[in-house]
């Protein structure tokens, strides 16, 4: 049977889990190009925390019949994502929205492509219920954690009390998702200095992203995302579309927005939009060159790029060149508390 372990002993496991340097309650330091995490102060860092959360996240007694876990939709394997254009839930159900990384999700200001949970602790709990997904009740959630012995000392560990709740449960998830990261790809040692890490086509790419494309009016900043919502067009020429945001804020101004992902690690993470329709990096850029899909609220920035066959190569390449380190040592547990 596993039972709790030392806050140092957790810490020395997470060591070797993200490979980075840890302390008992010290963050992990963020790898190169990542800006410093905000902790919440409502679920500051500690390891024991973040181990509590991986064992949970790979945990499918947290599905309704144990068949389903956040690693399933969101796996290492396939970026932390699941692979599939939608995903697939209990009862082999399946959703009508493609999974997003959780990489770098700690950067994120809100979850789910339609921004409806504010913070990842809220969304940790919304696959749980969702009786697509995992099918679940909070209330069932509890109480089977409560009835496998191994895991009240690991809270007791994490919180100061055995004290096992669905509010708990999200703060750890969410600690140990917000570990998940990728930096020090390519693009961050060139821009640090190394200009040998670029290959001259992806030099060629990054031009093309900055310069003609300006691909950076949407993906900016360090994880190249704004954290904002834009209709690109995708599924708008549907007799009944997904309606994204707007289905959330009945904002005229928020019919058929997604948000905007991350593009760290995106040559890992296909297939690519809200609805997973397109399958590799090739289809998404000649997607943008013909200008999206019109509609009533398309985006200002959605236009004809007119890329050469040449500029659709290097700026392929440029984003492959996005894809970093860290995340890739998230692995599951050896063993889940028994």
């Amino acid at each position: 049977m596993r039972m709790g372990s030392s806050q140092g002993a957790a810490a020395v496991a997470l060591a070797a889990l993200c490979g980075a340097a840890w302390a008992a309650d010290k963050a992990p330091r963020e790898p190169l190009g990542l800006p410093k995490i905000e902790w919440p102060k409502d679920n500051r860092y500690s390891a024991a925390k973040a181990e509590l959360g991986r064992d949970l996240y790979y945990d499918k007694r947290l599905s309704a019949d144990e068949t389903i876990s956040c690693a399933t939709c969101h796996s290492p394997q396939f970026g932390f994502t699941d692979g599939a254009p939608v995903s697939t839930g209990i009862r082999g159900q399946k959703g009508g929205r493609s999974a997003p990384t959780v990489i770098n999700r700690a950067f994120s200001l809100a979850q789910f492509w339609d921004g409806r949970a504010v913070t990842l602790e809220e969304q940790a709990k919304g696959p749980i219920a969702n009786p697509i997904e995992m099918g679940n009740t909070h209330d069932a959630v509890v109480a089977t954690l409560r009835r496998i012995p191994g895991y009240p000392p690991l809270f007791a560990t994490a919180f100061g009390s055995d004290q096992i709740d669905i509010d708990r449960v999200a703060l750890a998830i969410a600690t140990f998702e917000r570990t998940i990261l990728s930096g020090d790809s390519p693009y961050d040692r060139y821009k640090k200095g190394d200009k040998k890490a670029l290959t001259p086509e992806q030099v060629r790419g990054m031009s093309v992203f900055f310069d003609k494309a300006k691909c950076d009016r949407c993906h900016e900043n360090t994880n190249f995302t704004l954290n904002a919502y834009n209709n690109i067009g995708i599924g708008m020429d549907k007799p009944n579309p997904d309606l994204g945001r707007y289905v959330i804020t009945k904002d005229p101004r928020d019919w058929g927005v997604f948000k905007v992902p991350t593009l760290r690690d995106i040559e890992h993470t296909a297939p690519y939009m809200h609805d997973g329709r397109l399958k590799t990096l090739e289809e998404v850029v000649d997607y943008y060159d013909k200008g999206g899909i019109p509609n009533q609220n398309l985006d200002a920035n959605i236009k004809k790029l007119n890329l050469t066959e040449q500029e659709k190569k290097d700026l392929v390449a440029f984003l492959k060149a996005l894809s970093g380190e860290g995340w890739q040592q998230a692995q599951p547990p050896a063993q889940l508390p028994q």
